[in-house]
């Protein structure tokens, strides 16, 4: 006696399976990492808004008591995705900076090098005598807290460039372009301006490249360090 043999069916998916490229992952992966940054950025700068209030208010009034003008200077800088927007400060230098910057640069050559190549100056006679403070503590800088709530810069990320800038990025450019720049970053906390603008290039690259959100709290650690020894900062 022969047994007949049973076959079970198994039903078909009405839509074909699609299969997940590795790019189509890793653009998964890279939006999830990138709105955690986000969401860390928002509460972070939130909280560091409240903690440093009283200090940003005693700024306000020492600058409108002893040197009218506007509290505060914008400059327009590149962003993300090349987006323009205008990178907060407390004003710390004199109000007629540009003339003063021109005739110093013509009587002194040597700062005229140093302007060229960093376009930084170790003695700068622009800056208000509060700004030399405010400078050496990156108190100015807080105002940038608020271009971190409106979605311009991140806490850590590459340092804001000005159009004049783009040039000395060359093909890395797109690096920068990929990520929002930051109040901190691995230039911040590698010597500031005592390192050479190609190195703060090729820094700017490796964050774009490998950044994290463990290394943004590492960077965030090492920037309170460097404030406090004034590191680099003028």
């Amino acid at each position: 006696m022969t047994t007949a043999k049973v076959v079970h069916s198994v039903p078909l998916p009405s839509a074909p399976l699609q299969a997940v490229s590795p790019t189509d992952q890793a653009r998964a992966d890279w939006g999830k990492a990138d709105r955690r940054k986000r969401a860390f950025d928002v509460i972070a700068s939130s909280l560091l808004l409240l903690l440093f209030l009283p200090a940003m208010l005693l700024i306000i009034a020492v600058l409108a008591i002893f040197h009218p003008g506007p509290i505060m200077f914008r400059h327009t800088r590149i962003g993300r995705h090349g987006v323009r927007f205008q990178c907060l400060k407390f004003r710390s230098m004199c109000v007629n900076a540009d003339d003063v910057l021109a005739a110093h640069l013509k009587a002194n050559p040597d700062d005229l090098r140093e302007w060229v190549q960093t376009k930084k100056l170790r003695h700068d006679p622009r800056i208000l005598p509060i700004g030399c403070y405010l400078r050496r503590s990156s108190l100015d800088e807080l105002p940038q807290l608020f271009n971190v709530l409106m979605g311009h810069m991140s806490l850590v990320g590459p340092r804001p460039i000005t159009t004049g800038e783009i040039v000395n990025y060359g093909d890395d450019f797109c690096h920068y372009l990929s990520v929002r720049p930051g109040i901190s970053g691995l230039w911040q906390v590698s010597g500031r301006s005592d390192t050479s603008y190609d190195e703060r290039v090729a820094l700017d690259v490796q964050y774009a490249r490998q950044h994290s959100l463990w290394g943004d709290l590492k960077i965030l650690l090492r920037t309170v360090g460097v404030v406090l020894r004034g590191r680099g900062a003028y």
